[in-house]
């Protein structure tokens, strides 16, 4: 039996459970001003949340009506268990689904490499956003 799966949803069903997360990563962990992880996107995307057997949420991301994706976070203690993969996995599957060409993020530079092996190319040189080192990416689908 898988460990965790992950649930499509907005932000009117779920803001509870996908703010838990974000809190905790963000918020909590990264030092992210409050008032910059919240904004109006939220009300307009698509929102992956991951959640544990136990229905406790673990992981999330969203994928905004113009194919960026945001937000993707996974608490600590589930880090290196392939929640990031699957999560990210499930976001390609539905933006290509929903007829996006290209997606686009800003990655944090120490997570660049991991959408690099998801197939994501930078565009562009190293930005600051919220205090923290960023790049841009992007990904083409087929």
């Amino acid at each position: 039996m898988p460990e965790f799966s992950i649930l499509k949803t907005d932000w009117t069903h779920e803001q509870d459970r996908l703010s838990q997360v974000r809190r905790a990563v963000f918020i909590d962990e990264q030092g992210v001003p409050e008032d910059l992880e919240w904004d109006p996107d939220d009300a307009a995307s698509l929102h992956f949340l991951v959640i544990d057997t136990a229905g406790q949420a673990i992981g999330c991301a969203r994928l905004l009506p113009d194919g960026h994706i945001g937000r993707m976070a996974v608490l600590p203690a589930w880090r290196g268990r392939g929640v990031g993969r699957a999560l990210l996995a499930a976001v390609l599957d539905t933006a290509q689904a929903r007829g996006h060409d290209t997606l686009r993020l800003s990655a944090q530079t120490h997570a660049a490499a991991f959408y690099a092996r998801a197939g994501f190319v930078a565009v562009g040189g190293e930005y600051e956003e919220a205090g923290i080192p960023h790049i841009a990416m992007q990904k083409r689908l087929s």
